[in-house]
Formats: C-alpha cells, sequence, structure tokens
C-alpha cells in the first residue's frame, strides 16, 4: 500500500481512501478499479493534485443514451483513440494511470484442425522484482439526463457513473507469441505527461502509446484457477511449475 502511494506521488488526507488500495488479483470487466488521476475540479483552472479513484472497467462516454447496454469497451487502441468518438475528448482531458503489478494473457494450446474444444493457457506478466506499474487509462463521467438537479458540485458527483478504459498498443516481441495487442505501461517519467490536463493535443503524447519492450518484463504460465472471476486470491499467480518439467 505504501509503495503505491509513494510510486503513484499521491497525498492521501483521508483514512477511508486507504481502502482503495486492498490487493487484487483477479479483475473482471463492470467491476471498479483503482486508478489515479488529476483531481477533477469545477471552473476554468485546473487542478494539478492527483488523487485515486474507483473507476468502473469498462468506459462509458458522456453521450451515451444507454450506458449499460452493449460490451463494455474495456480497451482503447492507442492508434484510433484520437478520432473515436467515444474517446477522442477522454485522450485531450481525461487521462489517467491504472495501477497495477501484473497482468494476465492466454495463449491458444493443443494441436490445430483438434476436434477437442480448443484449451488457452493463462500466463501471469509482470515485472521480475514485482515492481508496481501503470497503465494508460482514459476515463469517462456519464450522468442521467432525467437525474433531478444537484444542489451542490460533491451531490452532483455522487450522481455520475466514472468510467474508465486501459489503452493497447501492438505487441512488445516478448509477448507477441500470446497475443499480438497488449496494455500500454508507462514509464514513471512519464507520468506527469500523461495525467498533464494542461496538454490537450493527442499528438504530444503519442509517442507514449508504443510496446513496452523492457526485458525485465516476463510472462510466466499459472494454472486456470484465474479463468473463474469469483477466484481473486494470490492462488491466481501461482507459478504452474508442471510446465518447466
Amino acid at each position: 500500500m505504501t509503495v503505491l502511494i509513494e510510486h503513484f506521488q499521491l497525498n492521501l488526507e483521508a483514512v477511508r481512501q486507504l481502502a482503495l488500495f486492498e490487493p487484487r488479483y483477479n479483475i473482471a470487466p463492470t467491476q471498479e478499479i483503482l486508478a489515479v488521476r488529476i483531481q477533477p475540479v469545477s471552473g476554468e483552472s485546473p487542478s494539478s493534485e492527483r488523487e485515486a479513484a474507483m473507476l468502473r472497467w469498462g468506459l462509458i462516454p458522456s453521450w451515451s443514451k444507454e450506458p449499460l447496454a452493449g460490451a463494455p469497451m474495456i480497451n482503447a487502441r492507442g492508434e484510433t483513440i484520437a478520432e473515436k468518438p467515444s474517446f477522442r475528448t477522454a485522450v485531450r482531458r481525461r487521462r489517467c494511470l491504472i495501477p497495477a503489478d501484473g497482468f494476465y494473457e492466454w495463449q491458444q494450446a493443443g494441436t490445430a484442425g483438434s476436434s477437442a474444444r480448443a484449451k488457452k493457457q493463462p500466463f501471469y506478466i509482470h515485472y521480475r522484482d514485482n515492481r508496481p506499474f501503470a497503465f494508460a487509462g482514459l476515463w469517462e463521467s456519464w450522468k442521467s439526463k432525467d437525474a433531478p438537479a444537484a444542489k451542490d458540485a460533491s451531490a452532483a458527483d455522487s450522481l455520475a457513473l466514472e468510467s474508465c478504459t486501459i489503452v493497447t498498443t501492438s505487441a512488445s516481441k516478448a509477448l507477441a507469441s500470446l497475443h499480438d495487442r497488449m496494455p500500454v505501461i508507462l514509464d514513471p517519467g512519464d507520468y506527469a505527461l500523461w495525467l498533464d490536463p494542461k496538454m490537450q493535443d493527442p499528438a504530444a503524447i503519442g509517442h507514449l502509446i508504443v510496446p513496452n519492450d523492457d526485458e525485465a518484463i516476463i510472462a510466466e504460465p499459472v494454472t486456470t484457477h484465474v479463468n473463474r472471476v469469483a477466484n481473486d486470491d494470490p492462488a491466481c499467480i501461482e507459478v504452474q511449475r508442471a510446465l518447466f518439467d
């Protein structure tokens, strides 16, 4: 917990926010995930204070008429976020960091053309030293037009449904055998630029949307325990040693 707070340079004044940093091992789309963003403020002067927030994983555009209809937009292709209606405003004004220390990808297993049901081998991808890192993310705030008018800003926030998505790019050479895409993993030195609300030109952050080729990032096979969403425990990331025998 302390490592994350220091890594993301957060100033947590409210003790209740500490609960946001409880460890998770298996997060599914539409669940709430931890995000770091510049604190939203009303008015023309943007804030510079970072805050931790829980956002629904699966971005809902502010203009959406049916926010929970259709597949959740858990990913946003980095190559097109500046043009896609669902993401083009968020990439200019509402970027965030999605803290993590690992993620999963599944590789097709079994013989091609086999009549047996195809199986997929899950892999846990992380840094060798298990350091925390951040995915590049976008967030949005949606509120029903039928909602009653709020008397103040805090009440208005409570009526909003806040959501996020993870920006993706082509896979690095090390991970290409698992999947052709991967989340954008930002260098800590680029956190400030990604979060900067004054930086509203997508071209100025385009160089950040690239594969992370850090050799310290490894992919290790884990058991299918992670395939069940209800399993959210350390067993999800236990390496399946039998594959190395």
